[in-house]
């Protein structure tokens, strides 16, 4: 039986000494959202968590495993440890990517460009 393709969408935002990534409902909902920021982050993010790619001496990218990230990585980045805000700062400043995923092996991802 052959298997459909789905899409996976993600902000990635390059931190001073980690990468973080946020999972998104989809596309059109982070640009929903950056145009009317009354539209609550429950409709636009999936699940409130923020995952970072540990950079220990290259830049791994949006395309490496994910660990939660934890209260102290927030703070030494953001300046905060508020998920909520954090998860703005993510919106506003990093790359909002789809990526697509279909059959057992393939996985292609592309940045979105916004305004």
């Amino acid at each position: 039986m052959p298997r459909g393709n789905a899409a996976l969408s993600k902000v990635h935002y390059q931190g001073k000494d980690e990468d973080f990534v946020i999972m998104v409902d989809d596309v059109k909902a982070v640009q929903d959202w950056k145009n009317d920021r009354s539209i609550p982050l429950a409709h636009v993010v999936s699940g409130f968590k923020i995952f970072v790619t540990h950079n220990e001496d290259t830049r791994h990218g949006a395309q490496n495993a994910y660990d939660a990230a934890s209260k102290q990585t927030l703070e030494n980045e953001f300046g905060t440890d508020n998920e909520d805000e954090c998860m703005i700062k993510i919106l506003e400043g990093g790359t909002l990517q789809e990526t697509e995923v279909g059959g057992e092996h393939y996985e292609a991802t592309r940045a979105v460009l916004t305004d």
